[in-house]
């Protein structure tokens, strides 16, 4: 009996270490303000979009935004999880190469071509909330998906 309660205390105390572990990696995920800056939004009217990254733990929209004099930026927007997105009715096929959306967000503190993602407007005039609650981020623009 003594002998069964010992086992059942290690398992439990394994138990409750693995779930330590395994949230590890949640509490090191990163928080808006350590990567984005909020007083520094973006808007890319005609964005096409060049690939779409499906990975935890964010979604990573790649476009090629057009400039003046026909000059082509290369930017990449991150998204929220894959499955806040996917419950939100988004999928990899949402956005195949080519589509052209309309893109709101914020830029990378670090001046790089990296912007966090607030809004996308589809071409059928959708627009899909692309944050994620929780992180910091700015307010969604109140829009409906």
């Amino acid at each position: 009996m003594l002998r069964q309660v010992a086992l059942g205390a290690v398992f439990v105390a394994g138990a409750g270490l693995w779930l330590i572990l395994e949230a590890v990696p949640v509490s090191a995920h990163h928080a808006f303000a350590a990567e984005f800056d909020a007083n520094k939004p973006v808007k890319f009217e005609k964005a096409i979009v060049t690939r779409m990254e499906w990975v935890n733990p964010h979604v990573w929209i790649h476009v090629d935004v057009p400039l003046a004099g026909g000059k082509v930026e290369k930017w990449a927007i991150e998204a929220g999880t894959p499955n806040v997105l996917f419950r939100r009715g988004f999928t990899k096929e949402a956005l195949l190469p080519g589509t052209t959306i309309v893109v709101e967000g914020y830029r990378s503190k670090d001046g790089s071509r990296r912007a966090n993602g607030r809004d996308l407007t589809l071409p059928d005039g959708r627009t899909l909330f692309l944050g994620s609650s929780g992180t910091g981020a700015p307010a969604g623009s109140g829009k409906p998906n």
